[in-house]
């Protein structure tokens, strides 16, 4: 069988063209469905909900930090796929002693068009794989190199409540935030609490509230308001700044809007 190295640099053997495939990451779920191999991923996740029309019928196998390991070894995959990140390290270490488990490891876009061709390779569609990051690559330098703002206003990324943490250095979200030309004011690493003296002391310009994994509402603006009443605050949608497959289809688009809506709203002051 042929040998593959994932994102952690393990060799993982897998068999050719597999057709029993479980996915343990959304947006990974996402990416097999849009290569063409929806067909043979027979387990994901409850938190697999794109394509919405295919995978309601799928098994699911419980969360990305709590699946079932009894369920996915019923199902007997030729190949799972995870993420160092989103998936447990003991519940992925028992599923690799009895099936080929290959790991992901997103920090930034390189590494994610990285995971986007290796996948196809895994799956036998190596040509759709090279054709999405040709079309994505040329869009987000684009992207970067856009004049539509000003400044590079700082920001605080949300992405809990109870307590307060943001994405940081080092995260998928860090890099879209620079890709969008915006300026992350913490220089903590990964996902770090901020209590409400924190965030005023930072004092971004710009906050935004992503709807995953904390659902943050419109109801929260208010909330973050009255730390910062100076502050721009917006939800924004949180699958298009860190789901790292074939979702990036749509986040160059969704980000020039997000750069239209702050350049008007500072245009004001």
């Amino acid at each position: 069988m042929p040998i593959y190295t994932d994102q952690l640099n393990r060799k993982v053997e897998v068999t050719e063209f597999p057709t029993r495939i479980i996915s343990l990451v959304p947006s990974q779920t996402e990416l097999l469905f849009d290569l063409g191999i929806g067909q043979n991923v027979v387990g994901i996740t409850k938190y697999c909900i794109h394509p919405k029309k295919n995978v309601q019928k799928i098994v699911k196998v419980g969360g990305t930090k709590d699946f079932d390991i009894d369920k996915i070894i019923a199902l007997n995959p030729d190949l799972i796929i995870a993420n160092k990140e989103e998936n447990y390290k003991e519940g992925i270490e028992q599923l690799e002693k009895q099936f080929p488990v290959w790991i992901s490891d997103i920090n930034d876009l390189k590494s994610s068009f990285e995971m986007i061709s290796e996948v196809g390779k895994l799956v036998g569609k190596q040509k759709e794989a090279k054709n999405l990051v040709h079309k994505l690559n040329p869009d987000f330098k684009e992207l970067a190199k856009t004049d539509s703002l000003p400044e590079r206003y700082k920001v605080l990324y949300f992405i809990w409540k109870d307590p307060f943490m943001v994405a940081g250095k080092d995260t998928f979200i860090q890099d879209i935030l620079e890709r969008t030309n915006l300026e992350n004011s913490t220089t903590e690493n990964r996902y770090p609490i901020l209590d409400e003296e924190k965030i005023k002391e930072l004092n971004p310009q710009i906050i935004l509230l992503s709807s995953e994994p904390y659902p943050f509402k419109e109801k929260h603006i208010q909330e973050f308001a009255q730390m910062l009443p100076n502050a721009y605050i917006r939800v924004v949608d949180g699958e298009l700044f860190s789901w790292y497959g074939s979702r990036l289809n749509y986040t160059v688009d969704y980000l020039k809007e997000l750069q239209k809506d702050i350049k008007l709203h500072f245009s004001k002051f």
